[in-house]
């Protein structure tokens, strides 16, 4: 009887710190996003909408720091993020990044 909840706890312990261990962004360069680059956010979607001239890779910043993609935006283009959500994890920014 031991044995198998020794099992099923270093099961649980090993799921445990992959998940404390994963990226919380994408390579993010640190620097914001140009500011013709705008977010909507709403409990279940944040839609990134790119007003500039230029393509931009973007990803976005929430409070709790939950992991993004890091998406490419062509002019006048559009990409969908998570939302808020429930538990009001609500986006702090928008940062650049690379998407390779």
């Amino acid at each position: 009887m031991l044995r198998p909840l020794t099992l099923a706890t270093l099961a649980t312990a090993g799921l445990l710190m992959s998940l404390c261990t994963a990226p919380s962004a994408v390579a993010v360069t640190g620097s914001p996003a140009p500011e013709c680059v705008e977010y909507f956010q709403s409990w279940r979607y944040t839609d990134v909408h790119n007003g500039c001239g230029d393509t931009v890779a973007v990803t976005v910043e929430y409070t709790n720091g939950q992991w993004a993609p890091c998406r490419v935006i062509a002019p006048g283009g559009w990409a969908t993020f998570s939302g808020y959500g429930t538990n009001g994890n609500y986006v702090t920014a928008l940062r650049t990044c690379d998407p390779a």
